[in-house]
């Protein structure tokens, strides 16, 4: 979440420990610039307890992220391209919670180079719904494969690595999965 905290707290012209003394209870300066620099997550029991020390609503101390929603001008179908019949629009997407991605230096299976890919992060008890998905694994001294998940037995997962005539690959209790879910590229 990214709030205005900071900013807020600026314009009021109090101090980092200006605010923890109005918290009820009371905090710590350090915890309020936590909050504010974002290394401390904001929950919105935070976000109305800070509120209320800055006398603002808790909707004043967050920022929606920038996005403009596209108008769709036209469909297209196996006829060609036809006007909408009403207006329709379009939301960019936004990456999710924890979100990772990768990109493509050079083409290899269906990816052109200068693509990005989305990924989900999932924890190991997710993994068999990634199964026919392409997925990222992390790999000892910082190393990854990425390719499709075709099987699972117990904690081994079976790797089939992008690109024409590539070997399975067996990889053990990975600590996390990027499950593809997005492509971006560029035309």
């Amino acid at each position: 979440m990214i709030t205005a905290i900071r900013e807020v707290r600026r314009a009021k012209g109090l101090t980092l420990a200006d605010v923890a003394e109005r918290c009820v209870p009371p905090t710590t300066a350090q915890t309020i610039g936590r909050l504010e620099t974002g290394t401390r997550t904001v929950s919105v029991g935070w976000l109305n307890r800070i509120a209320k020390a800055l006398d603002v609503d808790a909707g004043d101390l967050v920022k929606m992220p920038r996005r403009a929603d596209l108008p769709v001008a036209a469909i297209l179908g196996s006829d060609g391209a036809t006007a909408p019949r009403h207006p329709i629009v379009v939301t960019p997407p936004l990456p999710s919670e924890g979100a990772i991605s990768i990109l493509v230096d050079s083409s290899v299976g269906e990816y052109r180079a200068g693509d990005e890919i989305w990924c989900d992060r999932y924890a190991p008890e997710r993994f068999a719904q990634a199964l026919n998905r392409d997925v990222l694994l992390p790999r000892p001294a910082g190393r990854f494969i990425f390719g499709r998940l075709i099987g699972r037995e117990g904690n081994r997962l079976q790797i089939l690595p992008l690109g024409s005539g590539a070997k399975q690959q067996i990889i053990e209790d990975p600590a996390w999965m990027g499950v593809a879910m997005k492509l971006v590229r560029g035309l």
